[in-house]
């Protein structure tokens, strides 16, 4: 059996409230593996293009306020 599928059963043995409990913990998690992906790709220049795309829509009026 791999990993994962010693994972996903493990996970479908939860109760209610585990299952609860282990949803919000992995929702926190993919939130904070997103926040450092974001971070990386900010700093490694990856996003750089598209800000500038962004601010040049804003400078041409094609943007609306939220």
């Amino acid at each position: 059996m791999t990993k994962l599928e010693q994972i996903e059963k493990s996970v479908a043995e939860l109760s209610p409230e585990e299952l609860k409990a282990f949803a919000a913990w992995f929702e926190v998690l993919q939130a904070d593996l997103w926040d450092k992906q974001i971070e990386a790709d900010a700093k490694a220049g990856r996003l750089d293009k598209l800000a500038e795309q962004a601010l040049a829509d804003h400078r041409a009026g094609r943007t609306r306020p939220l």
